[in-house]
Order: C-alpha cells, then sequence, then structure tokens
C-alpha cells in the first residue's frame, strides 16, 4: 500500500447528505483507508467517491495529513460561528470517510495532533467513529477531550463473525473491539457500539448482551439507507451481499434490520438507534420496526 504524507489548508467539511443531520461538520486525518482490503471495506461506500479515490482501488493508498491540527486550528473559530447560527452546534464527526486509528497513526500521529487541538480548542460535540482497537492507544487524550466537549466514541462492531467465507478478515477482530469498548466504558467514556454495516449475526440475543456489557447504546445500520443510496444500489455492486445471503438470505433485507432492533432492545431498552437518527444520538426506532 502507497502511504504518503500531505497538507491542506481546510480538514472541517460542512456536512450535508447523510450527515447533515448527525453532525455539522466532518473531518478525515487521512485520505484513503489501508482497512479498505478487510472485510469492513469490501462494502465501504466511500469506495464509490471518486474524488477521494482518484481512481485508485480502495485500501491501496494513504495520506497522513501531516498539518490537519494546524488546519483545525485556523479554521475552527470561523466554523464554529457558522455552525451555531446553521446547526446549533458545532458538532465534528470523525471520520466518515477514512479510519482515524489505521496501523500508521503510531507513525504520522496526525488523529492525535488533532485530538490535542480539539482538547485546547473544543467543538461543542466531537462523535469518533471508529473500527480499530487501537483507539485505545489514545484513552487518555480522549478522557481529557470529553472533559471540554460532548463526546461519544463509536466504535463499529458489525458482526459476531470472525469470518465470512469467501471474504477477507476483520481489520481488528471483534474479540479485540469488544474488549477496547470494555476499556473505553471503564473510563468513564460515552460509548455507542455501531452495527454497521449489519451483517449475519450468529446468535444476536448473546451479541446484544455482550454490548449491553461494555456500552451505552448501539446502533443498527444496514447497506439498504445506509451507503448514502435508498436501496444499497452502491453495496449490492459489491461482493458483501451475496456473502451475507449465502450465510443469512434474510440479513440483505430491512426487514433483518428491524428484527435485530426489537432483539437489542431487549438489552439496551431506550438506548437503540437505527441509521442516520442513531449516529445523531437520537435513540428512538421508527415505526416500521416498533418494540
Amino acid at each position: 500500500m502507497r502511504v504518503d504524507q500531505a497538507r491542506v489548508q481546510s480538514i472541517l467539511t460542512r456536512s450535508s447528505g447523510y450527515l447533515e443531520t448527525v453532525c455539522s461538520h466532518s473531518l478525515q486525518p487521512y485520505r484513503g483507508c489501508p482497512f479498505g482490503q478487510s472485510l469492513c471495506g469490501i462494502g465501504c461506500y466511500v469506495q464509490h467517491n471518486v474524488y477521494l479515490t482518484k481512481g485508485l482501488p480502495w485500501g491501496t493508498f494513504l495520506d497522513a495529513r501531516v498539518d490537519a491540527a494546524d488546519a483545525y486550528r485556523n479554521t475552527c473559530g470561523r466554523e464554529r460561528i457558522w455552525a451555531r447560527k446553521r446547526r446549533d452546534r458545532f458538532v465534528v464527526f470523525m471520520s466518515s470517510a477514512t479510519e482515524p486509528f489505521p496501523p500508521q497513526e503510531k507513525r504520522w500521529g496526525v488523529t492525535r495532533s488533532v485530538l490535542e487541538a480539539m482538547r485546547d480548542d473544543p467543538a461543542d460535540g466531537l462523535i469518533v467513529q471508529t473500527h480499530s482497537a487501537h483507539v485505545v492507544d489514545q484513552l487518555d487524550l480522549l478522557r481529557d477531550v470529553a472533559g471540554v466537549c460532548d463526546l461519544r466514541v463509536h466504535l463499529s462492531i458489525e458482526t459476531d463473525r470472525e469470518r465470512f467465507p469467501g471474504l477477507p478478515g476483520h481489520a481488528s477482530s471483534v474479540e479485540n473491539r469488544f474488549n477496547a469498548a470494555r476499556l473505553l466504558k471503564a473510563a468513564g467514556l460515552n460509548v455507542v457500539i455501531t452495527v454497521s454495516p449489519l451483517l449475519p449475526i450468529e446468535d444476536p440475543d448473546r451479541f446484544f448482551a455482550r454490548i449491553a456489557l461494555v456500552a451505552d447504546a448501539t446502533v443498527l445500520d444496514h447497506f439498504i439507507e445506509g451507503d448514502g443510496t435508498s436501496n444499497g444500489s452502491r453495496t449490492l455492486r459489491t461482493r458483501l451481499p451475496a456473502a451475507m445471503a449465502a450465510i443469512d438470505p434474510a440479513s440483505i433485507s430491512l426487514d433483518y434490520r428491524n428484527d435485530m432492533a426489537r432483539i437489542a432492545e431487549r438489552y439496551l431498552p431506550g438506548k437503540v438507534g437505527i441509521s442516520r437518527d442513531g449516529f445523531a444520538g437520537k435513540y428512538r426506532l421508527k415505526e416500521s420496526s416498533p418494540c
């Protein structure tokens, strides 16, 4: 995989589309993602963004935005004013189009530098979205940030299965991510397990019971509605739906999401979010999936 450093003048992107009701801004410490060739990358909607990929296969490149913290410091004042006027609050989502804690973070430290900048000049809210157990490497700093803004750590655990036939493995194992969630919660952080994208779950009751022990809430996000299209057409062009259907044909429908939401509600009553509302911290099931 090609890894380079890059410089940016702006790091805060005003949200639109799927994220418009979730946050006021998104922030990407890196361009590209080293997890693109792992299981989570197979159906990743970002691979369809030609502006980001520039024609390169997803998972084959990573640009470390080494001056991201400076870019944040230089623009956060202006963007805070805009956000409070247009969106009520200055809320940053990190990250929607990359992994903020890739293995390369140990060398480049881009995400850490951004968190340090946000600790010193905080947003009103910060949503940290990750697929990696390495989020705990920044546990102390995350606690500092939580002391100055409304912080939620969203950790994706999309299934209880470690392997899917015909697909690559997880970039970060299911067990390691559960352990990371446990450590984050024990440190007093607000932890949300994002079951995103929802994959076939072998033992739903055990899965959501485990989530209830290590998280404050959960969000279920199916590739239908969740990949930026109403019918999941982007994901349907990938290998993921066929692999899901081979395990459980029902899993490629929204009815499956609704069934899983009802089970989740048994263990996290009032703390189950659906799709973008869940990412926004609104834990109320849709009328189509009553509990």
